[in-house]
């Protein structure tokens, strides 16, 4: 953990150190890297979430998912007093006689539902103040949607990004189409040396609107860290989330860390120095003043980028990069 000190608590901090290592042995991960092993581990944690439609939906007329139109499908649904213009061969005949009143069958169309996930892991996403790198965390939510789909005979398919490349994934079904998305995932979270031009999150969205065929469950795995100067490429891409929202379900998964709401406490007066690799800020820790001022600008900008996000149609879930999925996901009841 960073801001852990040898004083007077030194007992507590090497207890919470011991836990932070317990926690990371027990996901498979050191917190920083990414590795195969611990995204295989979310094959059989598929129970944590259920990927149930939300909203109604339009696709093909075959899959694992039922429409909210009623209509003429493969599942009964209800019955109801037959109405002029119902079809007779859906008559039950078996309550119209025990009733003496006509009823019709209804019935609901199954559709196929692709689930499309974009994954973050640009820049900003290597940074983690407690338990694991946001990209780390990001990785993992990924994983466990991927295993979930894969478990209901779902398309999977998709597109991870940084701040220099992206791989597009097609949907494909079964397992391979998860290991596909899985070994992109720990293609691009390696850190790159060779020189590329920086892609704008814009065309990240724009490539991701692409891909989401009307009626597909759309995840977007990020920071949110694009949407909090108001400049036209974070226009041009709430843009494309507004549009894809329209006809898919679109799920943003904002992934924190603690850091960007409150500085770490401090029994005495410390100037710490902050930098993200290029601007250098300095801060002073156990300063009261100095607390307030960052914690409401950080709740400042937090709301901000929500709001901008909602306005979307997205529906947004947060999860912290201090914690395991798995606690969050138990703890909170968090679904998805």
């Amino acid at each position: 953990m960073w801001f852990a000190r040898k004083e007077k608590n030194q007992g507590t901090d090497n207890s919470v150190e011991h836990s932070c290592e317990s926690l990371l042995a027990s996901i498979a991960s050191n917190g920083v890297e990414l590795s195969l092993t611990e995204l295989m581990r979310y094959q059989n944690k598929c129970a944590l979430i259920n990927l149930v439609a939300r909203k109604n939906v339009q696709g093909k007329q075959s899959g694992n998912y039922l429409s909210r139109s009623k209509g003429r499908g493969m599942e009964f649904d209800e019955v109801r007093h037959y109405q002029t213009g119902d079809d007779i061969r859906a008559i039950d005949w078996r309550v119209t006689a025990r009733t003496g009143t006509t009823h019709t069958k209804l019935f609901r169309e199954e559709i196929e539902r692709p689930v499309l996930i974009a994954t973050d892991l640009s820049t900003s996403m290597h940074f983690g103040s407690q338990l694991l790198f946001k990209s780390v965390q990001a990785a993992h939510l990924a994983s466990l949607v991927a295993w979930h789909a894969k478990s209901r005979g779902d398309r999977l398919g998709g597109l991870v990004f940084n701040n220099d490349k992206h791989v597009e994934l097609k949907p494909r079904s079964r397992k391979a189409g998860v290991l596909h998305y899985l070994h992109a995932l720990t293609l691009l979270a390696k850190p790159n040396n060779t020189e590329q031009h920086p892609e704008d999150f814009d065309s990240h969205c724009a490539r991701l609107r692409h891909l989401a065929k009307p009626g597909s469950l759309v995840y977007l795995i990020t920071d949110g860290q694009a949407f909090i100067n108001y400049d036209d490429n974070q226009q041009h891409a709430l843009r494309h989330l507004a549009q894809i929202s329209q006809h898919c379900e679109l799920v943003v998964c904002l992934i924190n860390d603690s850091l960007e709401f409150t500085l770490p406490a401090s029994t005495r007066k410390l100037t710490v120095t902050l930098t993200d690799g290029i601007d250098k800020q300095q801060l002073t820790l156990g300063h009261k003043n100095t607390e307030i001022s960052y914690q409401q600008q950080a709740s400042l900008m937090h709301t901000q980028k929500r709001q901008r996000l909602q306005e979307t149609g997205a529906r947004i879930i947060e999860f912290s990069a201090g914690q395991t999925l798995e606690q969050q996901l138990k703890n909170a009841g968090a679904l998805l």
